[in-house]
């Protein structure tokens, strides 16, 4: 605890590595790595090195923590000896003290003592682990290739050998319900995760589900939906302290909007800032239910917050305020007060309907 504590009182960097598909053995429906990461070549130990000193020499803050992320694939089911020479030149300048610590994705299946013991060597620190589904049946119509007792398994291993545990989840997976992503995020949170990643479903090119897509075998999310269902499982991890760090794919050259010349994206919820729509909609449950304990029938109301909310109260294209005075026909004024805390809000009433 007390090493987070310190670590968050710094500013935080990746420094992120893809490693498109070196180490996955499936072909889920889902995945195009080479496309999602915007990546057609395999990363060698002077890739690393030139990506670390590029990022190094670009981050301006003394007080700092850095991380090196290698994303994209499953690492550890890369070749041992491919895995030590990336970890190797990474681990270079954890021990020069420029890095401070390494992190890894993988899959669930490729997680053992043999691996988390040559991890700790390289001071790997955090390991994330896709998840995508607790459902073993889900799993398999997306020809994941493992079972969620994998992902029981690897995370009390990593956990024992104590590594910070990462989870990774989507929504909008084929045949995947609300209520089976609801179900995903319980069974998450009992293995005690520090962080999850949430990703909507995209329908990516050259995927078995476009395929499924074109046949009209698969009905991607609206990015309404995708928001809602997404909304009401980062409240539950909120509730129980677990970090969501990710919401949405990040936003490429080739993960942008299906309408642009380029894009890789088919079909599905994309939306270039899918994460503050889902947090603007968390705000506007907020002040909506605060406004309804009000007891008199109100007009304009002030909403003081912290400056760094500002935007998600008013909303994408003032979505929040428009909402707002359609529903309870009230006006609503943002004050920004550097005091309040981040995340809170008080809420005044300033005029009532006589």
């Amino acid at each position: 605890m007390l090493e987070r504590k310190a670590i968050s009182m710094k500013k935080e960097y990746i420094i992120p590595i893809f490693v498109p598909n070196l180490g996955c053995p499936m072909e889920c429906t889902f995945c195009s790595q080479k496309k999602i990461t915007g990546q057609e070549t395999n990363v060698t130990a002077k890739d690393v090195k030139e990506t670390i000193e590029y990022y190094l020499k670009n981050f301006k803050d003394d007080n700092k923590y850095v991380e090196v992320a290698f994303f994209g694939g499953s690492f550890t089911g890369i070749s041992e000896k491919i895995q030590k020479e990336l970890l190797e030149a990474a681990y270079e300048y954890v021990k020069a003290k420029k890095v401070n610590s390494i992190r890894i994705s993988t899959r669930p299946d490729y997680i053992n003592k043999h691996i988390l013991k040559m991890l700790k060597k390289y001071k790997v620190k955090t390991i994330e682990l896709g998840v995508q589904s607790s459902n073993d049946y889900i799993l398999a119509k997306s020809k994941r290739g493992h079972t969620f007792k994998d992902v029981i398994k690897a995370s009390k291993l990593i956990r024992r050998y104590r590594f910070r545990l990462g989870h990774q989840m989507m929504v909008g997976l084929p045949e995947s319900t609300e209520l089976d992503e609801i179900n995903t995020a319980k069974d998450l949170i009992r293995l005690k995760p520090k962080m999850v990643r949430i990703y909507p479903v995209l329908v990516i090119k050259d995927t078995a589900l476009a395929e499924e897509y074109k046949d009209g075998e698969y009905t991607p999310l609206t990015v309404e939906q995708a928001v809602e269902r997404c909304k009401e499982i980062i409240y539950m991890f909120r509730k129980k302290k677990i970090d969501v760090i990710r919401v949405g794919l990040q936003n490429t050259d080739e993960i942008t909007d299906p309408k642009k010349e380029g894009s890789e994206v088919l079909a599905g919820p994309y939306h270039p800032a899918f994460r503050q729509l889902v947090e603007d909609s968390m705000w506007y449950d907020s002040i909506a239910e605060k406004i309804k304990q009000i007891n008199m029938k109100v007009k304009e109301v002030e909403i003081t917050v912290n400056p760094e909310s500002v935007n998600n109260v008013i909303g994408h294209k003032k979505e929040n305020l428009n909402k707002l005075k359609e529903m309870y026909d009230v006006d609503i004024a943002v004050k920004p007060d550097e005091n309040m805390k981040p995340g809170k809000f008080e809420i005044n009433v300033v005029e009532t309907y006589k």
